[in-house]
C-alpha cells in the first residue's frame, strides 16, 4: 500500500517482497561497503540484474518506490492557486520501462509487470497529503501540458481536431485527483446578507455551477393560460447562439465554475438550429438539460447521441381536466406517455407545476399519480406577469397549510422534490436540516443563473421583467458584474439578517407580480414571523 511510504518507514518494501531475501542482504551489504546511502538502490539494482539474478523490472520498481519515499518527505504547505490552476508541486513524473508498477506497490491483482514504456505520477493529495501513484493516462498527461505550457484551449482543439470538452474533462479529473490545483470559485455570496450570529455551510456561500437559463425562441406548440411572455421577440441565429455560447465558456473558466445549459422556450426543439446548439453547448464541455414539450423517442436519441441530458423537465398544471384546460386537450396524456418514454431512454425526468389558487388542492393527488412514474415532481408559484395575471395565487395562510401537508406527504412518495424556499422556515422550526431552497442556495437571481432571451436579453430570473443586460450589447462577464445585476443578487432589504436568508431570499417574481417592490418587501407569503415565530 502507499501507506507504506513515510519519511521514517523502511525504504523499497515492494522491492523487499520480490528480491530473495539473500540476494536483497547482498545488495544492502555492497552499499554499506561503498558508504552509499540506500536511495542509491536503484542504480546499483540497475548494475546487478544478471548478476544477482533478479527480476529485470526491479531497477524500475525500485526507482519508483526512492521517488515515492522522497515525496513522503515534503511538508511544505500547498500554495493558494490564485487565479489559475497550477501543477501540484508535491507531484513527480518518472519515466519507467515496465508497466503495471503502481499495482505492485498498492498489491493489486492482477500485478504482473509488463515489459513498455510507462510514465509514473506521485504526489500528495492536497485534502490529506496521502500518498498518490498511478499510471500516467494520456489525458493526465494533456492536462499537465495545457496548464505547465499555458496553451489556449481552443487553439488545441482546433489543431488536435477535438473539443474543449475533451480538454476539459482531462484537466478537471486531473483537479479531481489533486494532481492540478484549481482556484475555488469566484462566484460568492456578499456576506453582509446573512445573520452574523449563524454558522453558513460552505455550500450555501461559494457556487460550483453557474446555469443559463437559455430561451432559444419564442415559439411554442401550446398556448397556456399562465404564460409568462408571448411576446414577438427577434430570434436567435445560430452564429450567435455560438457566440453565446462562447461568452458563457469564457465566463466560466474565469470564475472557475461548471457550467450548465438549461435549454428552454417557448418549446426550444422548434428552434430549426437545436441540434447544432445543443452540440455547440456539449462541445464547450456544457452540462445540458432541456425544459420544454413531450417529444418522440426518435429525437429523444438524437439528443442522447449528442449528450446525455442532465433532466428533462415537462409541466403538468393539475389532474387532467384542469391541466388541460389550462395547456390544452389531451396534454395530460400525452405527459404521462412522455415520462415512458424518458424513462425507456434513461433519462432522468422532471415535472414541474406551476402553483394558483385554483390548482393547490390537486398537487398531493398528482402527486400519487406521478408515483413511479417520474423522477421528480415539484412546483413554483405562480408569477403573475403575462398571461398568468388572470390567474391567483395563495394567500399566506392558505399556503403555509398547503406546505405542511406537501411535507406531511413527501415521505410517503419518493417523487415529491423540494423547491420553493419558503419551506425551510418550517424546517428551521423542526430543526430539520435546511436544503437549498430554489436555485440550490436560496434565490439564485443572478447569481448562479440568469436567463438569456432570443434576442439576447438577459434577466435575473425569467420568470419576471428583470433586464440586466443585453449581450449584444456587452459581454456577459460585464452583464454580471453590473450594478444592476448585484442589485437583484442582493435580494429585499427586509430579509437580511434573517437566520435562513442563504437557503431563502423569498421569490423576487411573487413580489414584483403581487405589487410590492423587491428590493424592499420580503415574500407575501413569507410566514416567518407567524405563529412559533411571535
Amino acid at each position: 500500500m502507499v501507506s507504506e511510504y513515510s519519511p521514517s518507514g523502511p525504504l523499497f518494501p515492494a522491492c523487499r517482497r520480490i528480491i530473495r531475501p539473500e540476494a536483497w542482504d547482498a545488495l544492502l551489504h555492497t552499499l554499506a561497503e561503498d558508504s552509499v546511502p540506500e536511495e542509491a538502490l536503484p542504480n546499483l539494482i540497475a548494475g546487478r540484474l544478471a548478476e544477482d539474478d533478479l527480476p529485470p523490472f526491479v531497477a524500475d520498481l525500485a526507482a519508483v518506490e526512492a521517488r515515492l519515499h522522497q515525496c513522503a518527505g515534503l511538508r511544505e504547505e500547498l500554495p493558494e492557486p490564485g487565479d489559475a490552476i497550477i501543477v501540484n508541486p508535491t507531484l513527480s513524473l518518472l519515466r519507467v520501462g515496465w508497466r503495471n508498477l503502481p499495482k505492485i506497490i498498492e498489491r493489486k491483482e492482477p500485478a504482473a509487470p509488463e515489459p513498455g514504456e510507462d510514465f509514473i505520477l506521485i504526489w500528495q493529495r492536497p485534502a490529506d497529503r496521502r500518498l498518490q501513484v498511478r499510471s500516467a493516462a494520456s489525458e493526465d498527461l494533456l492536462a499537465l501540458k495545457l496548464v505547465l505550457e499555458n496553451l489556449d484551449k481552443r487553439e488545441i482543439a482546433r489543431l488536435e481536431s477535438t473539443t474543449l470538452a475533451r480538454l476539459d474533462r482531462a484537466v478537471t479529473a486531473a483537479v479531481q485527483r489533486g494532481i492540478l490545483l484549481a482556484p475555488p470559485s469566484a462566484i460568492r455570496r456578499d456576506p453582509s446578507l446573512f445573520a452574523p450570529e449563524v454558522d453558513i455551510p460552505e455550500k450555501y456561500l461559494s457556487a460550483q455551477v453557474f446555469t443559463l437559463q437559455w430561451h432559444i425562441t419564442q415559439a411554442c406548440d401550446l398556448r397556456c393560460k399562465h404564460c409568462y411572455d408571448r411576446s414577438d421577440r427577434s430570434p436567435l441565429s445560430l452564429e450567435d447562439a455560438v457566440a453565446a455560447l462562447d461568452q458563457l465558456y469564457d465566463f466560466c473558466q474565469a470564475r472557475h465554475v461548471y457550467g450548465q445549459v438549461s435549454f428552454s422556450g417557448g418549446n426550444p426543439l422548434l428552434h430549426p438550429h437545436f441540434f447544432e446548439i445543443y452540440r455547440a453547448a456539449a462541445d464547450r464541455g456544457f452540462m445540458t438539460a432541456i425544459l420544454g414539450n413531450p417529444t418522440t423517442p426518435e429525437i429523444l436519441s438524437r439528443i442522447i447521441a449528442i449528450q446525455k441530458p442532465e433532466f428533462f423537465q415537462v409541466s403538468l398544471e393539475g389532474l387532467r381536466e384542469h391541466n388541460d384546460h389550462i395547456r390544452g386537450a389531451g396534454f395530460f396524456d400525452r405527459v404521462l406517455r412522455f415520462l415512458d418514454d424518458l424513462r425507456a431512454a434513461d433519462i432522468y425526468s422532471m415535472v414541474m407545476l406551476t402553483l394558483t389558487r385554483g390548482n393547490l388542492d390537486q398537487v398531493l393527488p398528482l402527486a400519487e399519480q406521478l408515483r413511479d412514474k417520474v423522477d421528480l415532481f415539484t412546483f413554483n408559484r405562480l408569477s403573475m406577469v403575462g398571461e398568468g395575471a388572470q390567474l391567483l395565487t395563495p394567500g399566506r395562510e392558505e399556503y403555509e397549510a398547503f406546505l405542511h401537508a406537501y411535507l406531511d406527504a413527501k415521505p410517503r412518495n419518493p417523487c415529491m422534490g423540494l423547491k420553493d424556499s419558503l419551506i425551510n422556515i418550517i424546517r428551521s422550526r423542526s430543526n430539520e436540516e435546511l436544503f437549498g431552497g430554489c436555485a440550490g442556495m436560496g434565490c439564485g437571481a443572478a447569481f448562479n443563473f440568469v436567463a438569456l432571451l432570443p434576442d439576447g436579453q438577459v434577466h435575473a430570473c425569467r420568470k419576471f421583467p428583470s433586464l440586466i443586460g443585453n449581450i449584444h450589447d456587452r459581454g456577459l462577464a460585464d452583464i454580471y458584474d453590473s450594478p444592476e445585476a448585484a442589485r437583484y443578487r442582493l435580494g429585499p432589504d427586509s430579509c437580511r439578517g434573517c437566520r435562513i436568508r442563504h437557503v431563502c431570499g423569498g421569490c423576487l417574481a411573487v413580489i414584483d407580480s403581487a405589487g410590492l417592490d423587491w428590493t424592499q418587501d420580503r415574500d407575501p407569503c413569507c410566514f416567518i414571523d407567524v405563529g412559533a415565530e411571535d
